[in-house]
């Protein structure tokens, strides 16, 4: 039996379609460190700050 060659278009669409989901989690991980390293810089809380801690009222 013989291996058939890798120039399957699936594959090259599997291919292709790996790299875009891959550069699209990059771009928005550099996205989101950027917006918290100017956050940051500008004195501003993070988005999903909560206000100090508090225990619950017990009786």
């Amino acid at each position: 039996m013989t291996d058939k060659p890798d120039n399957d278009w699936k594959t090259r669409a599997a291919l292709a379609a790996g790299a875009a989901v891959g550069s699209a989690a990059i771009a928005a991980a550099l996205l989101f460190v950027n917006k918290r390293r100017k956050d940051k810089a500008d004195g501003n809380p993070p988005a999903k700050s909560k206000p100090p801690y508090y225990p619950p009222e017990t009786d």
